[in-house]
């Protein structure tokens, strides 16, 4: 329930201190789980600053030597641990605490289990899918590197892309590599590379431990932002065994540091010789084509055409002159036999006519309408005739018939 407050009717500190503290108090005791840093004992008490694993976020727990003690030698900085506490808050000096009951470490198995289970979750979100992992350039012009400062993680990256790549260029920013401020600290250089537009690849890199010493790879906020950056990211955390969770969300899983250099920057040796065996093949291919052009060429000026074209042209004009010789024969064949063929039609021609029978002594008798005479009885007396013979007409009178 909120208080009614004014600035004509304010209430005393203590009656704000204490209201928090009855706040507080109604918490109860609860179950509280972090990371252990500043741990410091001072005669029979224990001071502990509880750092949560995710947010920039802490809490100081305050409890009996014994407590702790009971909890095993895990419980050092660095170990993740469930607390059994009660809020406390000190109205006298307004500070907030909580007071250990129990204390837990957290187990390697239960680690796992977490762990698995947060790999389900990710996994079903898609953010292992292969097809949302991009490329590597093949020659980053800059890379980013994070690494624990002057690591062997560092010499290895840098000796051996440069071994490899004598040009190329890096942005190194060292981060903490393990412990409470890991987690923080890598995805604030993370940031600060993803946001650099020179920077094409960012590596995460650390040498081999054990497996609390590689959690914070295993982090769900730093995996997240891993697979949120622009930037294609290489992680190369431990060796080979090693499988943090941050190798299954990069785009790019190297082994071992010095493998996240050979897989970033290409050999220039080997490039080199690439160019050769490149140029080499180009060549032979250029050679054999040029090699069967000639072929073709020889073949193509071996042909009589090309080796001896005034023959060819003689060999043309003798078929035109025989085709000429051929084409004349044929025409005067047709035309005598056409001539042949004409004389005898103008015989029989000769031969049917009536001017030939008229040559003969005959005569045609016509009337006046030219119709022919062809009986005796066929006229009368007194009608003109007309009488034609070969050579002309008469005008005859008909005066008498006689009988046959």
């Amino acid at each position: 329930m909120a208080m009614e407050t004014t600035a004509e009717s304010p209430v005393p500190v203590r009656t704000v201190l204490q209201a928090v503290g009855g706040w507080i108090g109604r918490l109860g005791r609860i179950w509280v789980e972090g990371q252990i840093t500043d741990l410091n004992a001072r005669g029979g008490t224990v001071y502990v600053t509880l750092r949560d694993p995710v947010a920039n976020m802490s809490v100081r727990v305050v409890g009996p030597r014994g407590v702790f003690e009971a909890a095993g030698p895990a419980v050092t900085d660095g170990a993740r641990v469930v607390v059994h506490a009660k809020p406390d808050f000190w109205i006298n000096r307004g500070t907030f605490s909580l007071s250990a009951i129990e204390v837990r470490p957290v187990g390697v198995g239960e680690l796992l289990a977490r762990l698995e289970r947060l790999k389900q979750v990710l996994a079903s979100e898609g953010l292992f899918r292969p097809e949302r992992k991009r490329p590597l350039p093949f020659l980053p012009g800059k890379i980013g590197l994070i690494c624990g400062r002057d690591s062997d993680a560092e010499h290895d990256v840098l000796q051996n892309a440069r071994r490899r790549w004598p040009a190329v260029a890096f942005r190194v920013e060292n981060t903490a590599v393990q412990g409470s401020y890991a987690v923080g600290e890598v995805m604030e250089a993370l940031r600060r590379l993803d946001a650099d537009p020179e920077i094409e690849v960012i590596v995460i890199a650390r040498g081999g431990g054990a497996m609390e010493d590689l959690l914070p790879f295993s982090d769900e906020a730093l995996v997240r932002a891993v697979a949120a950056a622009r930037t294609p990211v290489v992680s190369a955390i431990g060796h080979e065994q090693d499988s943090p969770i941050l190798d299954l969300v990069a785009d790019v899983r190297a082994s071992t540091p010095t493998d996240a250099a050979k897989k970033t920057v290409p050999d220039v040796r080997e490039q080199l010789q690439l160019v050769r065996q490149l140029r080499d093949r180009g060549r032979r291919c250029l050679a054999g084509a040029v090699e069967r052009e000639l072929h073709w060429l020889r073949n193509v000026r071996s042909r009589p055409a090309l080796a001896d074209p005034v023959r060819e042209i003689e060999r043309q004009s003798e078929q035109v002159l025989a085709l000429r010789d051929r084409t004349r024969r044929c025409v005067a064949s047709a035309l005598d036999r056409a001539g042949d063929e004409l004389s005898h039609t103008r015989a029989r021609l000769l031969a049917l006519s009536p001017a030939a029978t008229l040559d003969r002594g005959y005569a045609i008798v016509q009337r006046e309408d030219e119709s022919v005479v062809r009986e005796p009885a066929d006229v009368k007396d007194g009608e003109r005739l007309h009488v034609r013979l070969s050579g002309g007409r008469l005008t005859a009178t008909v005066s008498g018939r006689e009988e046959p």
